[in-house]
């Protein structure tokens, strides 16, 4: 993204009506921004160019027996951007940040078992990452409880409509269960395929999605409608968070008393700056993802907002550059 790019509020109206609702189409979402839907289909296609804006449908993973890893990698100079890139190219990462000096890799790996019983849900961690020419360490933690994150995606892309207009776009979302409570869903090999596709364009049609999964385009319709409903699959907006403003990204590495864990997952997962908090196992037990302006505001971040008793220990770890997003390698 260059930095002259800048969104007007049609762009950033775009933007939070797609974070409502990824699959909403450009009329509804036409008559509640204001406009023509052919004003927002070009303004959709612009913003893919400028920003990389992306709509990812991805799976819940505690309601679709999914596990989630965070892994850190540390690579030898010079072999880190390449290991990045191959880690991006792989359908089970997302999140891959080159943090630090350049030379530590930090990715969350999502891996679900073959119901089948074939083939390893751990074969990354077990088996490639450990054999990767250039890789000195490694660690991995799995993500216990996400306390922000996924579908509560980041606030700062949020804020441009009304909370009118964003009632009428969940309006037409389909009846919501909980999806905090009941068993998780088993997904069936279609169903399997269906992420997979979406994670490719969470705004394909019914047509392509039938094509990838097998079903008829009624059948992928029913189904979408169906996992969403269940708190199975959700939305999100992809993109590069520079054109909001951002150009200061941090891991933070907590640990917390396990007495005062959920109270200060909840807080952080109040602040603004959060994009994802979750509970983890290792040595630190609370990592958050926050966005800032600039490192001042980030500086400020950290002494007064996340100034809390329970924090007994911080790690800070910069972002340097976001190889991959949710769910797509970023230009590099």
């Amino acid at each position: 993204m260059r930095e002259t790019t800048v969104l007007d509020a049609l762009d950033r109206a775009v933007i939070h009506a797609l974070h409502v609702d990824g699959r909403a189409p450009f009329a509804r979402i036409a008559a509640v921004v204001g406009g023509s839907p052919q004003t927002v289909a070009r303004r959709y296609q612009r913003l893919r160019t400028l920003v990389g804006l992306r709509v990812v449908g991805l799976p819940v993973p505690d309601r679709t027996r999914r596990q989630q890893w965070l892994v850190r990698l540390t690579a030898v100079p010079g072999a880190a951007q390449g290991i990045a890139r191959a880690l991006a190219a792989r359908p089970d990462t997302s999140f891959v940040h080159l943090a630090s000096g350049g030379t530590e890799i930090i990715a969350v790996v999502s891996s679900a078992a073959d119901p089948s019983g074939a083939g390893d849900p751990h074969r990354l961690l077990l088996r490639d990452v450990p054999r990767t020419a250039g890789v000195t360490a490694v660690s991995a933690y799995c993500v216990l409880h996400t306390y922000f994150g996924g579908p509560t995606a980041w606030r700062g892309r949020a804020g441009a409509l009304t909370g009118e207009q964003e009632e009428a776009l969940r309006a037409a979302l389909p009846p919501s269960g909980d999806g905090d409570g009941g068993e998780p869903v088993t997904l069936s090999a279609g169903d399997r395929r269906l992420p997979a596709a979406l994670a490719a364009d969470g705004r394909a049609g019914y047509a392509e999605l039938a094509a990838a999964t097998g079903w008829s385009a009624a059948t992928a319709a029913r189904r979408v409608a169906d996992l969403r409903a269940r708190g199975a699959l959700f939305l999100d907006v992809d993109m590069d968070d520079a054109a909001l403003g951002v150009t200061t990204r941090a891991l933070l590495w907590m640990s917390v008393p396990p007495a005062r864990l959920d109270e200060v997952a909840r807080t952080l997962a109040g602040h603004e700056e959060a994009a994802f908090v979750g509970a983890t196992t290792g040595p630190t037990n609370l990592l958050a993802n926050v966005l800032c302006p600039d490192p001042a505001a980030l500086h400020r971040y950290l002494t007064r907002r996340l100034a809390l008793d329970a924090v007994a220990g911080l790690e800070s770890t910069p972002v340097l550059r976001t190889v991959k997003g949710v769910g797509t390698v970023r230009p590099w």
